[in-house]
């Protein structure tokens, strides 16, 4: 994914000052969101990393590169020189205030749906009270969980299972709400984005005199 970011983002930000930002804003997440989609196919019994977790990382990463550099570019190309400085941290501040929040967020998402999921998965076991209140105290572990002692064998690879399947269940769930967001991400930029190029929306010097005289 870093691969195709930096070897994208030239030329991304060179469209985007050519074409304006609109497409590659609206585009770009677009892509991203179909990567995040793609991560909710695999499921805990799944074949091998490049059958599974590339292909949505190639096209996430696709996406991003038709992201990153554009996105910049309209932030930096929004403001007067002498503001570039403000503006440029502006936009990190408010990356980073992002990420944090999309971690929190997404977060509380997978252990929601974890414990959910195992719950529904451990009504159709029989355990102990004592084996329940062990594994109790390993939820937040989630898929590290380890397991209570006393299992039999064949209780335990299915109890194993059962915690990998509600966890990939949690990392599914977060990868679809990411889709919907990198959706309404892209839907917002095509509303309120203006699609010409910098240079077209800029008056030319004749008109800007015409303008003064008047």
């Amino acid at each position: 994914m870093i691969l195709l970011i930096s070897v994208m983002s030239r030329s991304a930000g060179g469209l985007a000052t050519k074409l304006g930002p609109r497409w590659l804003l609206t585009i770009g997440p677009t892509v991203a969101g179909v990567g995040f989609a793609l991560f909710a196919l695999p499921n805990a019994r799944a074949g091998s990393y490049w059958t599974t977790f590339f292909p949505p990382i190639a096209v996430l990463g696709l996406g991003m590169g038709l992201t990153v550099a554009p996105l910049t570019t309209t932030v930096m190309s929004a403001v007067d020189r002498e503001h570039a400085g403000v503006a440029s941290g502006i936009n990190n501040a408010v990356s980073r205030t992002a990420g944090l929040l999309a971690i929190a967020t997404l977060g509380v998402v997978v252990v929601t749906r974890f414990d959910r999921a195992l719950d529904e998965r451990l009504s159709r076991i029989a355990l102990s009270p004592e084996m329940l209140s062990a594994l109790a105290r390993e939820r937040n572990k989630l898929a590290g969980a380890a397991l209570p002692p006393g299992l039999d064998t064949t209780t335990a690879a299915r109890l194993r299972l059962d915690l990998d399947e509600a966890f990939v269940s949690g990392f599914r769930a977060a990868m679809l709400v990411s889709a919907g967001l990198a959706a309404l991400g892209a839907l917002l930029v095509f509303v309120l984005i203006d699609g010409k190029p910098k240079g077209d929306r800029e008056h030319p010097p004749h008109e800007a005199n015409h303008g003064n005289e008047e």
